[in-house]
């Protein structure tokens, strides 16, 4: 069970191209209690997810996703990729900023959303708010994983927040921290490219590798 672990973590590749194929109810209540058991501050359970199949709802938040990478984020893929040199390293960031924009194009189309929702107070969110949710994100990313289902975290609507959140439908003082789009991949999984383990971790003080003991 250990090895089934860290492989399902060491492969678990953000899964950009999905196909429209439908997902098994009794599939997604598996991701749904994944996340549920997620940790979450003081146990509060102050969350929420929003299993989303409506194709005009995501047709609409589509429109507002494709007009923040058009306003906001495509640039600085655009001028990283125009700085880089050839060689293979440009090549697989060209092809990540090819899957980065197919999913903006095809957000909609994604068999089934789960929106990870927190209620907030009259302050609304705060840097810490993130760490009552994105747990049972990641777990649900790893279940769906297990399950040979494709997904990954976006928050790229947040940019136009509460907009999204009205297409939505969230009463006032729920808000969406983020949403997975879950379908059969179009690609295969595969280990992660990461840097090396020294350039991550450091020992003590930043800067000084990480290394095993022995």
């Amino acid at each position: 069970m250990q090895a089934g672990l860290f492989d399902t973590i060491s492969t678990m590749r953000a899964m950009r191209r999905l196909k429209p194929d439908l997902v098994p109810e009794d599939l997604i209540e598996k991701i749904l209690r994944a996340g549920q058991a997620a940790p979450n501050g003081g146990n509060t359970q102050e969350w929420g997810v929003l299993v989303v199949r409506d194709e005009a709802v995501k047709q609409a938040v589509q429109v507002l996703y494709q007009k923040a990478y058009d306003e906001y984020v495509g640039g600085g893929y655009a001028a990283r990729l125009a700085a880089m040199p050839g060689g293979d390293e440009r090549d697989r960031y060209a092809r990540q900023v090819a899957a980065v924009e197919h999913l903006t194009r095809n957000y909609h189309k994604a068999p089934v959303w789960l929106v990870a929702c927190l209620k907030v107070g009259p302050r609304g969110a705060n840097p810490m708010s993130g760490a009552s949710i994105y747990p049972a994100v990641q777990n649900m990313l790893l279940a769906a994983r297990a399950l040979g289902l494709g997904a990954t975290l976006t928050t790229r609507h947040m940019i136009f927040g509460d907009e999204v959140d009205a297409i939505l439908g969230l009463p006032e003082g729920v808000k969406s921290f983020a949403i997975v789009p879950v379908g059969y991949p179009e690609g295969r999984f595969g280990p992660v490219r990461r840097e090396p383990l020294e350039s991550f971790a450091h020992d003590g003080e930043w800067g000084k590798p990480f290394t095993a003991a022995g």
